[in-house]
């Protein structure tokens, strides 16, 4: 079966960027959609990234779909189960975007979906949010998991996953508890920990704010993804929380021996713990996005002249490097006067390196 005729339902970032990716690959599809906010709807149409706005989930023109993306909050898509149920083709797939898998599994299998239902989370985004910020280019090198139910035909499958190929992501089958364990331990609770130590430091910090103040670079690297919204972390922390808990007695315990190593003087253990995590950590693959999105960063150390950051904007501007944010860091471990310089992939990255240090200026890349 040729699938052309695509359904959704929600256009935020990763529906947008979804509907523009499948606009820009497939010439011939026409692409549908509801959003809560009108609005949203109609940009999406004048940018000819959907072809018509439905007027509810229930839309009786949402029957012409050959699949759906339920791209709203977790919690919403359950909501919306029970309302596309009526409207859906049986030769249908029915996908989400969400976090978490667990419940939306339940709720496919209580509506009997489940020949149908094929659950998707690409492991993607960004700080920003909204249908403005979307773009086809978002899943790029991005793991795109796949949890289809057990009575979901494999042809089904088959296409899905060639569907997230032509967007250059990388497709991932696996069980949707599985899933939840994962996430909880690479996403979730790297969130909650971002969070609590950001919150860590404003209750701390003197009342001067003389800690906001000298925060340095490692300390914003690692709380980067505390700024990402307050309302979907809440719902994720709900939803996952029985594998979150799980994941985080693990790091309470350890948190717990890197103290009591460090009141007993014990140098030997905590050598060894910055050893292991070293090593681990090395052995990723860093050419994905992965659910904690890359930043593509150096450091380049500047003279405090005028004109000195306009110099080095203009040289990679010469050599077309678009920059995607560029600043000042006024408190490094290890350098004075540094400029942080962050470009939309990595390519770039490497190029302005290389520039850089030929026109002798000292570049720091990140590990």
């Amino acid at each position: 079966m040729e699938r052309k005729v695509f359904g959704f339902i929600g256009l935020g970032l990763i529906g947008g960027s979804l509907a523009r990716a499948i606009r820009s690959h497939r010439d011939d599809c026409r692409i549908m959609a509801y959003t809560r906010t009108r609005q949203t709807s109609e940009e999406a149409l004048k940018d000819g990234v959907i072809d018509v706005i439905c007027s509810s989930p229930s839309d009786p023109m949402l029957r012409a779909c050959d699949m759906i993306f339920l791209c709203a909050p977790v919690s919403n898509n359950i909501q919306v189960l029970s309302q596309i149920a009526g409207v859906l083709s049986p030769e249908c797939i029915l996908t989400d975007v969400g976090s978490v898998k667990t419940g939306i599994h339940e709720a496919v299998r209580k509506l009997g979906l489940e020949k149908q239902f094929i659950g998707g989370h690409p492991m993607t985004g960004s700080e920003k949010s909204g249908f403005a910020w979307s773009n086809p280019f978002l899943f790029e090198n991005a793991y795109y998991i796949l949890t289809p139910t057990d009575q979901v035909p494999a042809q089904w499958t088959d296409f899905y996953r060639d569907l997230v190929l032509s967007f250059k992501a990388l497709p991932l089958i696996l069980d949707y508890k599985e899933h939840d364990f994962i996430t909880a331990a690479v996403s979730h609770l790297p969130h909650v920990i971002a969070a609590s130590l950001v919150n860590t430091v404003h209750h701390l910090d003197t009342p001067d704010q003389h800690m906001k103040l000298i925060a340095a670079g490692g300390f914003r690297d690692i709380t980067r993804i505390a700024s990402s919204s307050p309302e979907m972390w809440e719902q994720i922390c709900v939803d996952n929380c029985q594998n979150i808990d799980k994941v985080m007695d693990e790091f309470i315990c350890l948190m717990q021996q890197a103290r009591d190593h460090m009141l007993r003087l014990d140098g030997s253990h905590i050598h060894k713990m910055f050893e292991e995590s070293r090593d681990y950590r090395a052995s990723f693959d860093i050419s994905s996005h992965g659910p904690l999105k890359k930043v593509h960063r150096i450091y380049c150390d500047i003279i405090d002249e005028s004109g000195a950051i306009a110099t080095i904007a203009t040289i990679l501007a010469v050599a077309g490097i678009s920059i995607k944010n560029i600043g000042i860091v006024h408190n490094r471990e290890f350098e004075e006067g540094v400029l942080n310089i962050e470009f939309y992939e990595d390519e770039s990255c490497v190029k302005a390196a290389q520039i850089l240090r030929h026109h002798r200026y000292t570049v720091t890349e990140p590990r």
